[in-house]
This record gives structure tokens, sequence and C-alpha cells, in this order.
């Protein structure tokens, strides 16, 4: 069995959020194993997997991202769409626009402290669309 769906996280300021639930719930019934494969549908945003308990994880991944790859360099040629453009492409490629999980007993199987994070890199990037394709028997 192989079905594919297609729906919108609600938009988000920059940040890592934490999205589990609400992919989740977007979902059709899951097989009882296989994969789930999500895929975002953007240039300026990521996925991601990562402690899904303590907040400070989360505003402290940010930090770093913006650390990592700053605003405002003088060697940016694409600049046109912000200030936060450029950075937010870089940050995605890093970071990557899909996840593989596993799925066991109908449910997406993830360790007990993890969870699924939108990456948002731009300060309003609007509704994400996530593509979720989902394989299994």
């Amino acid at each position: 069995m192989i079905q594919q769906i297609e729906f919108s996280l609600r938009p988000r300021t920059r940040g890592f959020h934490l999205v589990t639930r609400e992919i989740v719930e977007q979902l059709p019934t899951l097989p009882q194993t296989g994969l789930v494969h999500l895929f975002v549908k953007h240039t300026s945003c990521a996925l991601s997997i990562n402690e899904n308990a303590d907040p400070d994880v989360r505003t402290d991944m940010s930090k770093i991202y913006d650390r990592l790859v700053r605003e405002n360099e003088p060697f940016y040629d694409h600049v046109l769409e912000g200030a936060d453009d450029m950075p937010a492409h870089a940050k995605s490629t890093l970071t990557g626009v899909s996840l593989t999980l596993p799925i066991t007993k109908g449910r997406i199987n993830m360790g007990t402290w993890q969870g699924i994070y939108l990456c948002e890199f731009r300060d309003y990037g609007g509704a994400r669309r996530i593509v979720a394709t989902i394989m299994g028997e």
C-alpha cells in the first residue's frame, strides 16, 4: 500500500517549532508496519527530529543557527527578498527538507524524547505545505 496526502502546517514565526501532533493529526490511518516520508515544499524552512520535552532546546537551536548563518553578510548576492531570505535558504540546505520515519503498530515510532520540528527560518514564512507518503502493510 502506498498513500500520499498533502496538507498545510499553520503559519509560524522564525524558530524551531514542535509539530509532531499537528502532523500526526493530518495523517490518515497508518498501516501496522511501514514508513512515512515527510517532505516540506519550501526552500526557506526544514524538517528535523530533536528533543520534544525541554523548550530551551528549541530556543538554543535558533540561537545556534542564527550564529552559524548570519543575516546581512556583505558577500550575499540574493538579497531582494529581505535580510532573512538568503540565510533561510542556507539553513534549509544544512538541515534538509524531508524525514523518513518508521511506522510500528499503526503509529510513528520515535524515541520517548523525540519530536518532529518545523524549522522556520523566515521571520514570517506563512503556511508550509507538507507532502506525506505512507508505505506499508
